[in-house]
């Protein structure tokens, strides 16, 4: 029910957009990955919606945090009660866009360095975020990569001391899209 609400928000944003040709997906890879010598934290999330137009380069992504999962049970568990507070805060969100969209040829196969901006919005605060990312068009498949890291503490997002050596204080966050052209 919820990954249907989300869709459909998603799906809003897309068709009242005013120009230019959209792709998404409802299939968006996102993990994120902490080590430290006593723990090792990897979980995906491979339900995100991802809209990006492809005329003013704007993006547009969100995810379930509930939608991660781990390897360990009580590992997702700790997660979503303790450290995201998934059911206070029950989504991320990234809105911006790519910086430099006008090189890109979505109709032509290549890969393309692109630069993302943008507000990331996790545990109820937004920052502002930008990294490097890739387009890669290869016979008229798009497939969209970004990797990022997140400071823990940036979100408000507290460890609690009986465990703040096991989990890292910064995490790698990385997308993997495979982007569809929307029909109109």
């Amino acid at each position: 029910m919820k990954q249907s609400i989300l869709s459909i928000v998603m799906m809003t944003f897309v068709l009242t957009a005013v120009s230019g040709q959209k792709y998404f997906t409802k299939t968006g890879h996102i993990s994120f990955y902490s080590e430290t010598k006593l723990e090792k934290f990897d979980a995906h999330n491979k339900s995100a919606s991802i809209v990006y137009d492809s005329e003013t380069g704007k993006l547009e992504a969100a995810a379930l945090v509930k939608g991660f999962q781990f390897e360990k049970a009580l590992m997702q568990e700790h997660f979503n009660e303790n450290y995201m507070e998934s059911n206070k805060y029950p989504k991320a969100t990234f809105k911006g866009a790519i910086e430099n969209f006008e090189t890109i040829d979505l109709t032509k196969n290549g890969k393309y360095a692109v630069k993302v901006s943008g507000d990331l919005t996790m545990h109820g605060v937004t920052k502002k975020v930008m990294t490097d990312g890739q387009i890669v068009v290869n016979n008229g498949k798009v497939e969209a990569t970004a990797e990022f890291n997140v400071v823990l503490a940036d979100y408000k997002i507290n460890i609690p001391s009986l465990v703040k050596d096991q989990i890292a204080k910064t995490v790698k966050i990385k997308i993997t899209s495979a982007l569809e052209m929307l029909k109109q």
